[in-house]
């Protein structure tokens, strides 16, 4: 973070010093995790579901920390706040209106039913090909990831991309109203966290807050092949870019092709500033929907001004960078692991089952579990994954916990369909099914476990592609 008194932090957060001098100068980072502390740092205390940080001030402290932000006293230089993650974010949009003010900091916000954090890392990845780059670590995306990551930028940053992830309406525009976006971009609406929406309209408006959340003058960048979003225009104060396989699209793929690994090659189109260009892009990662997230990166890279063949080159060097999201494995007894386990819903599901049904193997065997947050969707929604696999030509479903017969009953006269209890049955099941030849696929909702077992599945050896 820049530097900053305690008393200019503490106005910023509006919080009241006690037992530190208030003209100290802060000139650490800032963290929540007491075991992240270092010389200098500020320990943010939030009280989260499994541990309280009040409880960690002082081991903070004792690591280095010059200062903790804390809700009630602690045994440590602090600042005295209502609300420890308000208090965060306060902190987060103080420090991002100072870079903006003393250099040329551009943010980038984007937000999806799918694809978010793929797409995050690709995108950071292409714009640290034009300057300093700060991405968020994982699924950094909510009211504490996203101040963290705004706080982990510097003077020097050129480029600042934030993800942005909403469980229910208001949650991406306060994410906003502590980071102002320059470009926004919006992947996809689809069926996820349904149990904290209700309708997939109600998901529309809550991704459509990324939109109304830019600065005057910024670039909305809209999936024309997703009505939904492309409806979002009208909420943007300034230039939209649309990306999609249309024709009317600024930013479009033709001629997609997949090799036998499901890595798409594709012809980019582009239309910035009333300058048409060609490029062929050929992606690292896997599954045809990378090429819709692809598109993303390339219509908010443009949107900052970089030039198209650049663009186009640094996302055929772009590699998987976060864990579980089709992360794929050859093991040394021939069997091939697709690990996209990280999280699940009814679209990411669809394309993960999609991308290995591209893939050569002797079997394929999708291992899926339960996909959370859906609410009345569920049980609909289990089926329609057994459905889908049986049209797909899956030869095995292993469906792992509560939601497996309904997978079952989806999958009726298609493949195999094994429900075993949980994860550890599952995985026992799975050592005697697997052999040389085979392609497993794990795919689940991250409270399902299943992630775990893509874990168990891979320690053993073999190198990721």
């Amino acid at each position: 973070m820049i530097q900053l008194t305690v008393a200019q932090l503490a106005r910023a957060v509006g919080g009241r010093p006690v037992n530190v001098d208030p003209q100290l100068l802060i000139t650490g980072g800032v963290v929540t995790d007491s075991r992240l502390a270092g010389p200098g740092a500020v320990f943010v205390a939030v009280r989260g579901e499994r541990t309280d940080g009040h409880e960690h001030a002082e081991a903070a402290a004792a690591a280095g920390a010059a200062l903790v932000v804390a809700e009630r006293p602690v045994e440590a230089p602090h600042v005295l706040v209502e609300d420890s993650v308000v208090a965060l974010g306060e902190l987060a949009r103080e420090v991002l209106a100072r870079l903006r003010a003393e250099g040329s900091l551009r943010v980038v916000g984007l937000t999806g039913s799918v694809g978010k954090t793929t797409t995050k890392d690709v995108l950071a990845q292409v714009l640290a090909q034009a300057g300093p780059t700060v991405a968020p670590r994982e699924s950094f995306n909510n009211e504490i990831g996203l101040p963290l990551t705004v706080l982990s930028a510097t003077r020097e940053t050129r480029y600042l991309v934030l993800e942005m992830g909403a469980s229910g309406p208001g949650h991406i525009d306060y994410l906003t109203r502590i980071a102002p976006l320059d470009v926004a971009v919006v992947l996809v609406v689809g069926h996820a966290h349904m149990g904290g929406f209700g309708t997939i309209d109600a998901v529309a408006r809550a991704k459509a807050e990324i939109v109304a959340g830019l600065r005057a003058g910024g670039t909305a960048v809209l999936n024309a092949d997703d009505a939904r979003v492309a409806a979002m225009a009208p909420a943007a104060p300034g230039t939209v870019t649309y990306f999609g396989r249309g024709e009317d699209a600024d930013v479009r793929a033709t001629d997609v092709t997949l090799d036998e690994e499901a890595r798409p090659s594709f012809m980019l189109h582009t239309d910035a500033s009333g300058v048409r260009a060609r490029h062929d892009v050929h992606l690292a990662l896997h599954g045809e929907h990378q090429v819709s997230n692809a598109l993303a990166v390339a219509g908010a890279a443009l949107a900052l001004g970089l030039d198209a063949g650049a663009v186009a080159e640094a996302l055929g060097s772009a590699q998987r960078v976060s864990a579980h999201r089709m992360a794929v494995t050859h093991r040394p007894d021939g069997v091939v692991v697709v690990d996209d386990a990280y999280n699940a819903n009814p679209d990411s599901m669809g394309a993960a089952l999609r991308a290995v049904a591209a893939m050569p193997a002797r079997r394929r065997i999708a291992v899926v579990g339960e996909m959370l947050e859906l609410g009345e969707e569920a049980e609909r929604a289990h089926e329609d994954v057994g459905r889908l696999a049986a049209e797909l030509g899956i030869d095995v479903l292993v469906a792992p916990g509560p939601t497996g017969e309904q997978v079952r009953r989806g999958a009726a006269g298609g493949p195999h369909t094994h429900c075993p209890a949980d994860v550890d049955a599952a995985a026992a099941l799975l050592g005697e099914l697997l052999q040389e030849g085979d392609l497993v696929l794990l795919k689940g909702s991250n409270g399902s476990g299943v992630w775990r077992l893509a874990e168990r599945l891979t320690e053993s050896g073999g190198a990721a592609w």
